[in-house]
C-alpha cells in the first residue's frame, strides 16, 4: 500500500491542528450494548471531541421512547456472558428458561445502579449537555415506522445515510 492510499484509508487526526471528531453508530438496542456507545461518547465529549451518535435498526431501542426504558438482555448467543464475579459461563440452554431475560436484565441493572452509572435516558441527556448530537437513521426508522416524535426530544433529526457520511466526514467512525 502507498503512502497515498494509507492517508486515505484511515484520517490522520489533529495533523493540520485540527479538532478531532467521532461518529458513534449504535446499532443494537440491548442493555449490554447500549451502554459502551453512551460510555464512549462521554468519555469523548469530556475530552473535547465533537461527538455524533447515529441509531440505526435496534440501535433505534435506544432513542425509542416506548423501549429505551425497557431495554433488556439475555445469555442466549452470548458465549461471554458469565455470572458476575467468577468465571463461570452462563450455560446457553438456561435462556430458555420461561423469566430468564428478566432475571438477568434485572442483574445487569443492578450491577449497573451498584456502580452508580446512571441510566440509558440520562446517559443520553448526558451527552447531549456535554455538546454532543443524537441522529436517528431513516432507512431504520422508516422500517421500524417511527416518527421524531416517537424518539428522545433530543434526537436532532432522522437522516439518511448521506447525509451522515457528510456530517461525520474526518470523524473516527466506531461501529457497535
Amino acid at each position: 500500500m502507498t503512502t497515498e492510499q494509507q492517508e486515505m484509508a484511515a484520517p490522520a487526526f489533529m495533523d493540520d491542528g485540527g479538532d478531532r471528531k467521532m461518529a458513534i453508530i449504535c446499532s443494537k438496542g440491548t442493555l449490554d450494548m447500549a451502554y459502551p456507545g453512551l460510555i464512549l461518547a462521554n468519555g469523548a465529549l469530556e475530552n473535547g471531541i465533537e461527538t455524533h451518535l447515529f441509531f440505526t435498526f435496534w440501535g433505534l431501542d435506544m432513542v425509542n421512547r416506548k423501549t429505551m426504558n425497557k431495554l433488556t438482555m439475555t445469555s442466549a448467543g452470548n458465549t461471554s456472558m458469565r455470572f458476575p464475579g467468577t468465571s463461570i459461563s452462563m450455560p446457553q440452554w438456561m435462556s430458555w428458561i420461561p423469566g430468564m431475560t428478566k432475571f438477568q436484565s434485572w442483574m445487569m441493572r443492578k450491577q449497573i445502579r451498584d456502580l452508580d452509572v446512571p441510566k440509558v435516558a440520562d446517559m443520553l441527556q448526558h451527552v447531549v449537555d456535554a455538546g454532543g448530537h443524537l441522529w436517528a437513521c431513516k432507512m431504520s426508522a422508516d422500517m421500524m415506522k417511527l416518527e421524531l416524535d416517537d424518539l428522545f426530544e433530543e434526537v436532532e433529526d432522522i437522516i439518511n445515510v448521506d447525509a451522515f457520511m457528510n456530517l461525520s466526514e474526518g470523524a473516527q467512525v466506531l461501529f457497535i
